[in-house]
């Protein structure tokens, strides 16, 4: 029996697929169709794939021509699955010519003709695109922009400042077609609106978006209370809207792995969450002025609230915080949780700086996670028996945010039936964690 391989992503499957497969499936008797992980699409740069796996298989399986389907998770696999199933042929498109040469050492290497005139790439540029419009054009804005060129159907079409001058150079280095002088300019001309305003104004802009009927993607820190958040998501429920936190670490593959790893009991229960994000900041910056809600916890707190309450929950018996201060904020602050059975702490600063890592602790090993570990494309996981520690690498491109941006249009297109990765409840507990911290409960000042 000759046996025929051949490997693909199969998102928005159309004609040219088929046809592939078909010829493919002539090569040989048996026809193996390798499809490819969404974190092995993230890792090869595709951000764009409209399709989660499960219905890029069932796409390929519903063709009847595949004989045997794998997943395709990592580079190198293709050598070891020749080898595993005793593969004749290779055969992939045309527009792979040359590329898969080596593989000829295993077994013979065939080109297929494509299907000319359609394509994926070219059937997701047709499709619905969602018009974002923003507020503020600050420094995180800045990045925001060219993140969006890489997530398919993400258009940049308005820009919102009050400052005109600001929002007039903003608008003029990065080429957007609308810069709105109001809110309503703004509205009239964006779908959604991705909010990169200073932090004590994400409330106001966030509830009028919403009440204008547009999807929201909002910067952390969300709000500082956990009744305005809560009335945030009323809003948006209400209204059939996305409403989405931009904490963009939520959204990395490592970040999702590490997450799967734990639920998985590979370190046993935990006991023990610990993460620091600190900066230096210039003393004269917004981020250090009270006036403007400024300070570590308001900062920087998101980024270790997230591991805490995505590993240990949201249901903690108690914390503590313990703050140096400067000018009435906190320049760095400590912050201890009590759970029933585990315990958390981290550490933020804006003035002073520590080791940026993260550990979790089980009760069959730990987790570390190297600074900064918010951003970070690898962890290891360690034991007593040091032969069994383990590392893990998974891409982080360029900022990040491209993660976070596919996420919000894919939740959007298709109208909320989306894992959010970061739920109501995580985003209202931190909310309210800044709220005890303002309202000074169990906050000791150094």
């Amino acid at each position: 029996m000759k046996k025929v391989i051949t490997y693909g992503t199969y998102d928005l499957f159309h004609q040219g697929h088929y046809n592939l497969l078909k010829r493919a499936k002539e090569l040989g008797d048996y026809l193996i169709v390798g499809v490819t992980t969404d974190n092995f699409d993230l890792e090869r740069g595709k951000m764009n794939t409209c399709n989660n796996m499960m219905e890029r298989i069932e796409a390929v399986k519903a063709t009847g021509l595949a004989d045997q389907i794998v997943i395709e998770e990592y580079r190198g696999q293709k050598i070891e699955d020749i080898q595993k199933y005793g593969v004749d042929i290779f055969a992939i498109g045309s527009d792979w010519e040359g590329y898969f040469d080596y593989l000829s050492e295993f077994c013979q290497v065939v080109y297929l003709p494509r299907t000319q005139g359609i394509s994926s790439t070219q059937l997701r540029k047709e499709r619905t695109v969602v018009n974002i419009g923003m507020i503020g054009t600050g420094s995180i804005a800045s990045r925001f922009v060219p993140e969006s060129k890489n997530v398919n159907r993400a258009v940049i079409s308005a820009v919102y400042n009050p400052n005109i001058d600001e929002n007039i150079l903003f608008c003029h280095k990065f080429q957007i077609p609308v810069m709105a002088h109001n809110l309503e300019e703004l509205y009239a001309n964006c779908d959604a609106v991705y909010i990169a305003s200073p932090h004590y104004t994400h409330y106001e802009y966030t509830k009028s978006a919403l009440i204008a009927g547009k999807h929201v993607l909002c910067e952390t820190p969300f709000v500082f209370s956990r009744t305005q958040a809560e009335e945030l998501y009323t809003i948006a429920e209400k209204r059939g809207l996305h409403l989405q936190v931009a904490l963009k670490t939520a959204y990395c593959p490592a970040f999702g792995h590490l997450f799967s790893l734990l639920k998985s009991g590979v370190i046993g229960e935990i006991v023990e969450v610990n993460a620091s994000v600190t900066t230096l900041t210039d003393e004269n910056s917004e981020k250090l002025n009270s006036k403007f809600l400024g300070g570590s916890i308001s900062e920087n707190a998101c980024f270790p609230l997230l591991p805490i309450f995505k590993f240990l929950g949201t249901d903690f018996r108690d914390i503590h915080f313990y703050s140096k201060m400067k000018n009435d904020v906190d320049m760095f602050t400590k912050a201890v949780f009590r759970y029933e059975h585990a315990v958390a702490s981290f550490q933020v600063g804006l003035g002073v700086k520590t080791e940026g890592s993260m550990t979790i602790a089980g009760t069959k090993g730990y987790v570390y996670v190297p600074a900064p570990w918010w951003k970070t494309d690898y962890f290891e996981v360690r034991y007593e028996d040091q032969n069994k520690n383990k590392k893990y690498f998974y891409p982080y491109v360029d900022e990040g945010l491209r993660y976070e941006i596919k996420d919000f249009i894919a939740a959007i297109l298709t109208e909320g039936y989306y894992f959010n990765k970061v739920s109501k409840e995580e985003n209202l507990m931190m909310a309210q964690v800044q709220e005890m911290y303002i309202n000074n409960q169990n906050v000791y000042k150094l």
